[in-house]
């Protein structure tokens, strides 16, 4: 990667991540920490810990995506691979469809971006077109909000759903198991943001 420098009031000719003096730079990041809509941690409580965790992985992914125009983020800015922003939305909106209305609840409803004949519509038809990002979003706030009342509602986080396999699957194994989505992919996120516009990970 090429060295990128510092473009902000008092930063410039700093490397990205410093400041004219060395120093660490807020400049470079999303957002000064006092602006954050994340927590820090600190839960109490195993569904406060599932429910605060994924809710902040959740934030992440808005994060990533804010402040950049249509094309921006339809961007695969890491090539070979397909992957964009808007690809990536669209697929967790299909994850939280899976696991929360097909899983959890046993609704026989398909997917908004997945069929079973292609994978990869979410990223295939993630182009950049403010219809399909207006509908991207749209969709995957939908989703995260039937999520959260499913949860809310659970009586108990040992709520159990069926996976296509036939085997159970409790409802703090589908929680777990959305972190971690959403952490793999919040990653992906990194790279691509930081390669269409230098914002680092936060």
């Amino acid at each position: 990667m090429t060295d990128q420098t510092d473009e902000t009031p008092g930063g410039h000719g700093a490397k990205r991540g410093e400041g004219a003096r060395g120093g660490f730079a807020w400049s470079n990041l999303f957002l000064h920490p006092d602006e954050d809509p994340r927590s820090e941690g600190h839960f109490r409580g195993e569904r406060d810990v599932l429910v605060g965790y994924l809710r902040d992985q959740r934030l992440t992914l808005e994060l990533k995506c804010a402040g950049l125009d249509v094309e921006a983020r339809a961007r695969r800015a890491v090539e070979p691979s397909k992957l964009s922003l808007l690809g990536l939305v669209r697929h967790m909106a299909d994850v939280e469809h899976s696991w929360f209305r097909r899983v959890m609840a046993g609704e026989d409803v398909p997917g908004p971006y997945r069929t079973d004949d292609d994978r990869d519509v979410a990223f295939d038809g993630a182009v950049a077109d403010p219809e399909v990002v207006a509908d991207a979003w749209e969709t995957w706030r939908e989703k995260v909000a039937y999520a959260e009342r499913f949860v809310d509602e659970a009586p108990d986080l040992g709520v159990t759903g069926v996976g296509r396999d036939g085997k159970p699957f409790e409802l703090r194994e589908v929680m777990v198991h959305m972190i971690e989505e959403y952490a793999r992919h919040n990653g992906h996120a990194d790279f691509l943001r930081e390669r269409i516009d230098g914002r680092l990970g936060q």
